[in-house]
């Protein structure tokens, strides 16, 4: 509970949270007994979850979703939720100042450094190769698309990353035409002029089918092509981005590990035998394979920093609302890139104001971190220790790294983790199961178009009462205003944790027909992830070593995540671009290739030729 310690609200801000110092007891991992399903069992589970209440509510309480409700320190806190007005008690912590203008694009983003062999192609990559007319925009299109679209000639190992595009390829071609004709005429619209990304099968694209990871069906309200664009995707078309077409994802978006036995599962192709990491799944196998340099995708509990980190490349999640206001009190859309350069860039475009909306617009520009001014971060020690030991060895060296370069370290404490963990898996699957419930239209049955894993999980939705809701959304606030006290008394804070957990999601043959449900692995997961979304703090991941696998060929990829204040993500690009420098230059192995990267802009040039 809150101790004597707080600080006055700081000025700068709208609905920021009061800081307080939150005791809690010494923070042990859980120890669950939630059943690991499969084939038939998962199959049945699923059927009897969503017809008998009563069966779902034994579920929902061995998941200890009941419990929040009845913990005494909550009785007179207030409940934080996502009212999108501008009102007390929120997760929209908006930093106020000037957004007239976004953070100037430096020789870091218009000039990355070559990394040899290693280096992955950046968006100045592309510019350098359309400026000197060894290849067009066009060009990099068609090569893309054979080698992604289900509707090419031949098949190739890529695909399996992308989405039916139900035959709106065009639009690509389209837009890379367009880029070709702004190029021939010497006018460019800058860094990202002809620049190919995929966007995350959840995000409206005008023209495209949304799926959210569920078998397509024709005739479903749901399943017709967008009419309009996200404003984060249209600012990146608006400066010349193309869009190749839709990454596949895991079904609703609603666990960690990628797999989509009804599109297909995208290719981890840093080691085929484990999962891509979900839910944005299909942006992380096409980065990691060099397919494209930037994605975008959205993160609700962690969906853009594990798959940024179990194949290998970075993921932004942005502070709450900061890029789109979106129907949730935990998604974001965030940038997700093969290097720092391109995520920066891709972030500082996405997040421009939108003029349309009550709050995005209202955001300050996130400014760098001052040249010479005092960098804490900050570790819980005995939260780090829920994870595999191999992941706590590479985040230590990589720790040691950033405090001999200046990172001055503390020790904090981050109270009711297993509490907080809870709500946030709560408020999550409540508003993912009302999602859910309004997309089969008049005539088709809504659970019908979902695949048995979550029907499972949306049997534990519906169980979710108002009292549950409520003091989740409590413990949210408990949570936001021990944050507040943190980020007041170390000025600038960065929490560090391990993205993952664990190595990886490994694949098993059990898993392909119907999918798997193991509860406690999934909950084990998200346990440094989840904290960025109940309290609308921006996070990011970077890649920071390697190490050898359980199954399978190919070292997996270890992540480390840094969380900052509501606002800073540019102070967390400058740890990212720190961690990647530490990669490349101090890592003794340096960053991975998989050996199934494929060179897009070879492969164009050869066809122009």
């Amino acid at each position: 509970m809150p101790s004597n310690a707080s600080f006055p609200p700081p000025k700068g801000f709208l609905s920021y949270p009061d800081a307080e110092e939150v005791i809690s007891p010494k923070y042990v991992a859980r120890k669950d007994a939630n059943p690991v399903l499969t084939g038939l069992p998962l199959s049945i589970a699923a059927s009897l979850l969503t017809s008998s209440s009563f069966i779902a509510k034994l579920f929902y309480n061995n998941a200890g979703l009941q419990k929040i409700k009845d913990l005494p320190f909550l009785d007179q806190v207030p409940a934080t939720f996502n009212l999108t007005t501008y009102l007390p008690k929120q997760p929209v912590v908006i930093p106020l100042g000037d957004n007239s203008s976004m953070v100037e694009f430096g020789e870091a983003q218009l000039s990355p450094k070559n990394r040899g062999e290693t280096h992955h192609y950046t968006a100045s990559d592309y510019h350098a190769m359309y400026k000197s007319g060894q290849v067009t925009p066009l060009q990099v299109a068609e090569t893309l698309i054979a080698l992604t679209s289900k509707y090419s000639k031949e098949s190739s190992i890529y695909q399996d990353a992308w989405a039916d595009s139900h035959g709106a390829d065009q639009l690509a071609l389209d837009a890379a035409k367009a880029s070709t004709e702004r190029w021939a005429t010497g006018k460019p619209l800058g860094i990202l002029d002809g620049v190919p990304i995929g966007v995350k099968d959840d995000l409206s694209v005008k023209g495209y089918v949304d799926h959210d990871g569920m078998a397509y069906k024709k005739g479903v309200p749901f399943f017709e092509p967008a009419k309009e664009t996200v404003w984060p995707v249209q600012a990146l078309q608006d400066a010349g981005a193309v869009v190749i077409g839709k990454n596949r994802m895991h079904e609703l978006g609603s666990d960690t590990n990628g797999l989509n036995p009804h599109q297909g599962t995208p290719t981890n192709h840093l080691n085929n035998q484990y999962y891509p990491g979900g839910s944005s799944s299909g942006a992380g196998s096409s980065l990691g394979a060099g397919v494209i340099p930037i994605a975008i995708g959205t993160d609700a509990g962690g969906s853009v920093r594990f798959p940024a980190v179990y194949n290998g490349v970075y993921g932004l999640k942005p502070s709450h609302h900061r890029t789109s206001e979106m129907g949730s009190t935990t998604c974001v859309t965030g940038p997700m890139a093969a290097n720092v350069a391109d995520l920066t860039i891709a972030y500082r475009i996405m997040a421009q104001p939108d003029p349309k909306t009550s709050i995005q617009s209202k955001f300050a520009t996130s400014q760098p971190p001052v040249a010479g001014s005092k960098q804490y971060i900050g570790v819980d020690r005995t939260w780090w220790g829920a994870s595999d030991p191999r992941v706590i060895a590479a985040c230590n060296k990589a720790l040691d790294h950033f405090t001999s370069q200046g990172y001055e370290l503390v020790d904090i404490t981050i109270p009711y983790i297993d509490e907080a963990q809870s709500a946030h898996g709560g408020v999550t699957i409540a508003e993912m199961t009302e999602a859910a419930r309004r997309r089969g239209g008049d005539k088709v049955h809504w659970t019908s178009i979902i695949g048995p894993v979550n029907r499972l999980v949306i049997g534990l939705g519906l169980e979710t009462s108002a009292m549950d809701l409520f003091k989740f959304n409590s413990m949210r606030t408990i949570i936001m205003r021990h944050m507040a006290y943190l980020f007041q008394k170390y000025p600038g804070l960065l929490i560090l944790t391990p993205t993952a957990p664990f190595l990886g999601w490994e694949k098993k043959p059990s898993h392909a027909k119907y999918g798997v449900s193991d509860g406690d692995r999934t909950f084990l997961s998200m346990i440094y992830v989840f904290l960025a979304n109940i309290t609308g703090c921006p996070a990011v991941t970077a890649p920071i070593g390697y190490v050898d696998p359980d199954q399978g060929e190919g070292k997996v990829c270890i992540g480390m995540m840094a969380t900052g204040e509501w606002g800073a993500e540019e102070s967390l690009l400058s740890w990212a671009s720190d961690a990647e420098t530490y990669l490349h230059d101090v890592y003794p192995e340096g960053r991975r290739k998989p050996k199934t990267w494929v060179d897009v802009l070879d492969l164009a040039a050869k066809q122009s030729q």
